[in-house]
């Protein structure tokens, strides 16, 4: 077997008694394996934290650690995971989702050539009929003149498919606690939204994104309103970028608003997709009003690097 690898594998749970074994058995199974898991229950009412803990003896030399906490977020459950990791690098992998077996590998392998911070990777995405479609993240990547643009407008970065170094989420701050959902999201623009640390997103699939009913992105609503939010946060900072800052917030909020409508359509919600369309170039004109009062939010900080 080889040695391990030096990161720490980050898993969020909740109410993931059914898919968390699936999940620690792709982590097992790696060609390179990880250094160790965490795994932290963020209160579930469900056996998940027993399941994970019965997948101990699969792991092989693999440290596994089962972290159980009161609900607070998946938020609050990464950044909880990021504390009690040990490793140099975190790699993030939902409790629902599992990794190919050469996920790992690979992905230092583009680091360590490339000299990067951060890497993150293609996907495929499963229904819950079984079908299957690719999202080629690394295309949208290299689709615009400026990634951190195309990242603000389309957010291309699949969080179970990226890692990074362990201090560069600490100098983030971590996971904005108070979102409820896109966490990850605000969490990527405020590391690699200043432009110092050295990324890339590459063609390869090793990832297998489960959709599931009921999972945080399928809270529609709430997805608009979080983004949003997210937005408005990080538009001042795209000024000496291409389309600067208002194009390129009514460019996401439009993003934002068609996700919106065709998640709507997806599941047959079709007055709800009317109202989304129709709230669109409300939500522009506020966006811009917000932006121009200055009334977007700070990110507050939620990991110290004292505690590092």
């Amino acid at each position: 077997m080889s040695l391990p690898l030096d990161v720490s594998v980050i898993i969020p749970a909740y109410r993931a008694e059914a898919t968390i074994g699936r999940a620690l058995r792709s982590v097992a199974a790696q060609t390179s394996p990880p250094r160790e898991v965490i795994v932290v229950d963020d209160g579930s009412p469900d056996g998940t934290s027993a399941t994970a803990e019965a997948c101990r003896t699969g792991m092989g030399d693999i440290a596994l650690k089962v972290v159980r906490q009161q609900n607070a977020g998946a938020g609050a459950a990464r950044n909880r995971a990021v504390r009690e990791a040990s490793s140099t690098f975190v790699a993030f992998l939902d409790a629902d989702d599992e990794w190919l077996p050469e996920k790992l590998e690979r992905s230092f392998e583009v680091m360590e050539k490339k000299n990067l911070a951060l890497v993150a990777h293609n996907y495929l995405a499963v229904e819950t009929d079984g079908s299957t479609s690719p999202a080629n993240c690394a295309a949208i990547f290299r689709e615009g003149a400026d990634p951190i643009v195309t990242l603000f407008r389309k957010g291309y970065l699949a969080t179970a498919t990226l890692i990074t170094r362990r201090d560069i989420v600490f100098q983030a701050g971590g996971f904005d606690e108070g979102l409820r959902n896109a966490q990850d999201f605000d969490l990527w623009l405020a590391i690699l939204g200043h432009g110092a640390v050295r990324f890339e997103v590459f063609d390869d699939i090793l990832m297998r994104y489960h959709v599931t009913a009921g999972s945080i992105t399928t809270n529609t609503g709430r997805r608009v309103r979080c983004c949003m939010e997210i937005a408005l946060r990080f538009a001042p900072g795209l000024k000496d970028r291409p389309g600067g800052i208002y194009r390129n917030l009514w460019l996401r909020t439009l993003i934002v608003h068609a996700e919106a409508v065709q998640a709507h359509r997806t599941r047959g919600e079709l007055l709800s997709a009317l109202a989304m369309l129709l709230r669109c170039p409300f939500a522009v004109l506020g966006a811009t009003l917000k932006c121009l009062s200055k009334t977007g939010t700070t990110r507050p900080s939620f990991l110290s690097q004292e505690h590092m």
